[in-house]
C-alpha cells in the first residue's frame, strides 16, 4: 500500500485498527512511535546496485490502555512527516514487535489495516543461477488427446 492509499483509507475511517494476516488484532491502544523514510542502498548476488525507499511506520504496544490514536491523529503525524522529511507516496512498510522486530507490508480489507508478512526473494535470479521452478503435471491426466505433439513445444 501506499502513502496516498493508507491517507484516502483513513479520511473515511472512524477507526485505526491494525491485525495481523492470522486475524490477531494489534491491541487498541498501540502507539505509532516513528514515521520515516527509510532508505537501503545494497547490491544484489547479482552484482546490480540497488536502492528501495519506503515509508516506515512503528507501532508499539505499551501499557498505555487509555491511548488510542484516531485517524486524523495519524493523518496529522502523516502530513507532518511530508512536511518536515519531505516524505514522497511511497510504499509502507510496518514495523511491529512479535518475537523480534518483525517487518510488514500495509493491506486494507475494508475495515481494518492489515499486516501482511515479507518474504525474502532472490532479485537476480538470472544471474545467480537460481533454477527456475518447473511445471509438475500429474501424468496420469495425460492421455492421447492432451499429450504432446511432435514439434508443439510443450515438452
Amino acid at each position: 500500500m501506499k502513502l496516498s492509499q493508507l491517507k484516502q483509507h483513513l479520511s473515511t475511517a472512524e477507526a485505526v485498527n491494525f491485525e495481523l494476516q492470522n486475524g490477531t488484532s494489534v491491541p487498541e491502544h498501540f502507539h505509532v512511535t516513528e514515521v520515516g523514510v527509510v532508505s537501503k542502498h545494497f547490491i544484489d548476488c547479482g552484482g546490480k546496485i540497488r536502492n528501495e525507499k519506503v515509508a516506515n511506520f512503528q507501532l508499539w504496544d505499551a501499557n498505555d490502555f487509555e491511548h488510542r490514536l484516531k485517524p486524523t491523529k495519524l493523518l496529522n503525524i502523516i502530513k507532518l512527516s511530508e512536511e518536515r522529511l519531505g516524505m514522497e507516496d511511497l510504499e509502507i512498510e510496518v514495523e511491529y514487535q512479535a518475537e523480534t522486530i518483525g517487518k510488514y507490508d500495509l493491506a486494507f480489507n475494508g475495515k481494518n489495516f492489515v499486516l501482511v508478512s515479507k518474504q525474502t526473494a532472490c532479485l537476480a535470479q538470472d544471474a545467480c543461477g537460481v533454477p527456475q521452478e518447473k511445471l509438475k503435471v500429474n501424468l496420469a491426466t495425460i492421455t492421447p488427446q492432451n499429450a504432446c505433439k511432435p514439434g508443439s513445444g510443450c515438452c
